[in-house]
């Protein structure tokens, strides 16, 4: 089992900046996949950024590619998103997520994460 509790969405102008945190307790083994996911109202969940628990691996979405960066403290067992250049359209609910059990495959190609957080609200104003 993995609990996952992300903090540190908000409201914030275009342009702005935010950083999520996921706080990771339960499963203690490394080198499983964590990452970020976002879904907009009306809209399917998008993956927006994976990496490898023991570093390395990163996977972003085009989407976010040169704005977004994932990185991870893992004496802390937390995984951040830093947000920057953020635009209206990346207004979503984001929710933190890992997959246990999945070996040999890149962390953006597994088809299922496995376990998730409550999720937390970004909103981004023009």
């Amino acid at each position: 089992q993995v609990h996952l509790v992300e903090s540190g969405g908000g409201s914030v102008q275009a342009g702005g900046s935010l950083r999520l945190s996921c706080a990771a307790s339960g499963y203690t083994r490394s080198n499983y996949c964590m990452g970020w996911f976002r879904q907009a109202p009306g809209k399917e969940r998008e993956g927006v950024a994976m990496m490898y628990t023991g570093g390395g691996g990163e996977y972003y979405a085009h989407s976010v590619q040169g704005r977004f960066t994932i990185s991870q403290d893992n004496a802390e067992r937390t995984l951040y998103l830093q947000m920057n250049s953020l635009k209206p359209e990346d207004t979503a609910m984001y929710y933190c997520a890992a997959a246990v059990g999945w070996v040999g495959i890149p962390c953006g190609e597994i088809p299922e994460y496995n376990y998730w957080g409550q999720g937390t609200q970004v909103t981004v104003s023009s």
